[in-house]
């Protein structure tokens, strides 16, 4: 997609267009900057993968509707693509609750100081929270480890920051080919970022815990593999003695390291990114989180579309917000990932990268112009994945130790 073509333009025919809206409505325009912002960022990718030898094209905006498109998912207004996140009107504006796992359900009662019962706590929670004000919502939420956020709560527009790593000085690369990328993330914007850095010419490992994989390989397959082919598989026992020294001595092998754990997680696990800068290769870390590493908001849950909307990254009609694609937060982030990688490869030194879902979000609402306002009554293209072309790799199929 041409970077300099019109954002509704470009908006339309990235199969993004598509998945904005009420089921039973028109498809909605999204905020300008988001498809601005998903072209420009994939046209310094080719150019930057270009001057490294291996040139990677990607139709950025498209990445917004890939899962969509392999899972057959569509448009639901104030629910998302993906069924889990729900926009819900509270007493002083809206929040978005993602309930994607079995102990968010779970903990919707404490949440709401009340019993919830039967299958579906979504009535329950519209009721409850009509008249309460978000603030409190979703500060509660949180300390309850639900992924919960206000709309628009995330100002902070940064898209990535770089803090200088130890351990000498890095060179410049002249390539991707030869390099090492071991690959701790999971779901989807951390697989997006490393299957760019593939495609341009690394070597990624993906590993995985092997009593808690990659919740991905529970999802879609075709999109699953999409991500992740061509990676090598490895899978280490964390709960075993030596297991999180086997992660060790595979990351102080690694050139990139791309992770999307909340820093506590890992700092359990006895991994530090200076520590293992300092002691191993690695000239970039790249940490992806919903909301960034800094406490408190390092230990906040997050997934694409919360997150999203925490950022101010929504559609709006008349009566009141939608999800904007599907958990666009996340491939937008994956995206921007693997960009700042190779920036940063491209440019020398040893950096520890940030970059976060919400300000993603926040960027790609700050990167349109202010009041814009416009229509769309052209052709809307259906969301569209590139080529599968082979299978992710089992859970452990290239073995355990480096």
């Amino acid at each position: 997609m041409d970077p300099s073509a019109a954002p509704d333009a470009i908006w339309a025919a990235s199969g993004a267009m598509a998945l904005t809206g009420r089921a039973d409505g028109p498809p909605l325009l999204a905020p300008p900057g988001l498809p601005l912002l998903m072209a420009a960022w994939a046209a310094e990718f080719g150019a930057l993968t270009d001057a490294l030898g291996c040139r990677v094209d990607v139709d950025g905006p498209a990445l917004l509707g890939e899962r969509a498109a392999l899972a057959g998912l569509t448009r639901h207004g104030e629910r998302s693509a993906g069924g889990a996140t729900r926009l819900v009107r509270a007493g002083d504006g809206w929040l978005a609750l993602a309930l994607a796992r079995p102990d968010d359900v779970v903990a919707v009662g404490a949440w709401l100081e009340r019993p919830v019962q039967g299958d579906d706590p979504w009535p329950v929670i519209v009721q409850a929270v009509r008249r309460l004000p978000v603030g409190p919502l979703v500060a509660r939420a949180r300390l309850l480890g639900l992924p919960c956020a206000g709309l628009g709560s995330v100002a902070d527009a940064t898209t990535v920051r770089a803090t200088t790593l130890a351990g000498g000085v890095g060179d410049p690369c002249p390539s991707l080919e030869g390099v090492v990328v071991v690959d701790l993330s999971s779901l989807w914007a951390g697989p997006l970022c490393t299957d760019l850095l593939r495609r341009a010419g690394a070597r990624v490992v993906k590993m995985e815990s092997a009593r808690r994989p990659d919740g991905g390989r529970d999802g879609t397959a075709a999109f699953f593999d999409l991500l992740n082919g061509g990676k090598e598989a490895v899978a280490v026992d964390l709960d075993a003695p030596g297991g999180a020294a086997a992660l060790v001595r595979w990351l102080e092998q690694a050139d990139v390291v791309v992770e999307s754990s909340r820093p506590r997680a890992l700092a359990q696990l006895g991994v530090d990114a200076e520590t293992i800068a300092a002691a191993g290769r690695a000239r970039v870390w790249l940490s992806i989180t919903a909301y960034g590493r800094d406490l408190p908001m390092g230990e906040w849950v997050g997934f694409g579309d919360d997150a999203a909307v925490a950022g101010g990254l929504v559609a709006w009609d008349r009566a009141g917000p939608c999800f904007c694609a599907d958990a666009a937060a996340d491939p937008a982030t994956g995206l921007l990932g693997a960009l700042a990688v190779v920036r940063h490869l491209a440019g020398g030194g040893r950096w520890l990268l940030d970059v976060a879902l919400a300000r993603t979000a926040a960027a790609a609402v700050a990167a349109g112009p202010a009041g814009a306002e416009s229509s769309w009554d052209g052709a809307v293209a259906r969301p569209h994945a590139r080529p599968v072309t082979g299978r992710a790799p089992a859970l452990g199929e290239h073995g355990r130790e480096p």
